[in-house]
């Protein structure tokens, strides 16, 4: 298959909806379209899930066997790695080697959950209880791990590849039948994928792939009454909308990893070269647009201007381009919205009077490219750039002077989804790392990930955990079974 066959497999997908482009955003160049899924075929695609669940073709599959087909999915997608991100590339404009290094990634989320699903367990305990009645007898109670009948995986188009394989493992770990949509900007790794998951050998029914904005394909899915479980990947906005239609539909159960606004702490006793060149890669990688990324960075006043120099260095020499650019390190936003997105939050720190160190402009070539852009002189109090996740390459810097300023600072955000502290103080470090209010603290590192360690926000930042124990724990539903002895 090849990447010209998928933009013509996705244009045929019948629908009833909008039809849909599908734009590169480095060339701004629509590539394809689709149609909008349209009521029916979301209720289909239910229907198709809900049998599938209610069969048991997969849930009561051996767990062995289970496994198995997870594994070579993972082989699948190893296999088909070149396709992937090419999709991956074309379809969102990073370089060619984040993309390889997406896929890679997307894969071993398989083969670890492969692994949990021969250990999905309960606990069992002999009890003598009065329960209720207050007549003792003794009892031998059990818990058993059960899947959902019907999850919904919804996610964004900042790395589909990831994100597609991220929910999709666990849930088909834990034996849930699904139905997936992925973001409208970004469909095209999603029909690749899909097939993988049917000549692995994943049953009909229990991967059912649906295409459509979020507002009307994605609304439809958290809405209706056979969802029993939705998984949200996006913004904190988008979030309290399926909150209020679970609460008004059947109280489905929701899992939301949402937005962020991540600080960066640099003391002046840190590896100053290696924080800044961290720090800055760390809010430009992808263009700003990754949820973690650490878009608010604190330097202890000393040695402040250093780092804002070093930042303002690496960000006038980071090499924008598209996916054909030899050299690339930074592509494009995602799309024309996104773009006048950022550019009215420029447009408003100018208004405010922040400083704009370097950046803060439209790159002039076809493609929706901003300058990676530092702000100082920013009012935390008051600073839409300071508190609101912009999704873009811009990034505040602010001095502070000792430890409790500086986490302060860190905390004062309806967010809490990452942070970092660079110091060699190993003492402060771990000290702080139980300051900071976000779910995942990097000491002396950035943008660390392993599937085997729960990924979650605090606050604002979602609800549930992806990855490790917790991540198939998600997609379970625990039953407690009481047996007279």
């Amino acid at each position: 298959m090849t990447v010209q066959a998928v933009l013509d497999e996705i244009r045929g997908i019948p629908g009833t909806g909008d039809v849909i482009p599908i734009i590169d955003p480095a060339t701004e160049e629509q590539i394809t379209e689709f149609t909008d899924a349209g009521p029916e075929a979301i209720n289909a695609a239910v229907a198709r899930a809900k049998a599938a669940a209610n069969s048991k073709v997969w849930s009561a599959m051996p767990d062995y066997d289970r496994a198995k087909v997870l594994w070579k999915v993972a082989d699948l997608i190893d296999q088909n790695a070149e396709l992937l991100a090419d999709l991956e590339s074309v379809n969102t404009g990073i370089p060619p080697i984040q993309a390889q290094t997406i896929v890679k990634v997307g894969s071993e989320w398989f083969r670890y959950y492969a692994g949990w699903c021969t250990k999905i367990d309960g606990i069992a305990r002999d009890v003598n209880t009065g329960g209720l009645t207050g007549v003792e007898s003794h009892m031998h109670a059990y818990t058993l791990r059960e899947p959902y009948d019907v999850v919904a995986l919804i996610f964004p188009w900042n790395g589909p590849v990831f994100n597609f394989c991220a929910k999709l493992a666990p849930a088909l770990a834990a034996g849930c039948s699904t139905v997936v949509k992925p973001a409208e900007e970004t469909p095209l790794s999603a029909l690749v994928l899909t097939r993988i998951l049917a000549e692995a050998g994943v049953p009909d029914g229990v991967v059912n792939l649906v295409n459509g904005y979020g507002h009307t394909a994605g609304a439809l899915l958290t809405a209706h009454p056979d969802v029993d479980k939705v998984a949200f990947t996006g913004s904190t906005e988008v979030g309290r909308e399926i909150v209020h239609s679970a609460a008004s539909s059947n109280l489905n159960k929701v899992t939301l990893e949402l937005g962020g606004k991540s600080p960066v702490l640099i003391f002046d006793d840190a590896d100053l070269d290696t924080a800044t060149a961290m720090a800055g890669f760390g809010c430009f990688l992808h263009s700003g647009q990754v949820c973690m990324l650490g878009s608010r960075i604190f330097v202890q006043r000393g040695v402040y201007d250093r780092v804002v120099d070093g930042l303002a260095t690496l960000a006038n020499n980071l090499q924008l381009g598209g996916p054909k650019d030899e050299g690339a390190m930074i592509g494009p936003l995602i799309s024309d919205k996104q773009l006048k997105r950022v550019m009215g939050y420029l447009e408003q720190g100018r208004t405010e009077g922040v400083e704009l160190v370097t950046g803060g402009h439209r790159i002039d070539r076809q493609g929706y490219f901003v300058h990676p852009t530092i702000a100082t002189k920013v009012d935390p109090t008051s600073s839409r750039l300071f508190h609101e996740e912009i999704f873009g390459p811009i990034v505040t810097v602010l001095p502070f002077d000792d430890e409790d300023e500086g986490i302060a600072l860190a905390n004062d955000t309806d967010y809490g989804l990452a942070g970092t502290i660079w110091t060699t103080n190993l003492g402060r470090a771990h000290r702080l790392a139980k300051e900071v209010k976000a779910g995942t603290v990097g000491l002396n590192c950035q943008l660390q990930f392993d599937h085997s360690m729960p990924f979650g926000g605090y606050k604002q930042s979602g609800w549930g955990y992806e990855a490790g124990k917790a991540g198939i724990e998600t997609y379970l539903q625990s039953k407690t079974v009481w047996a007279q002895m």
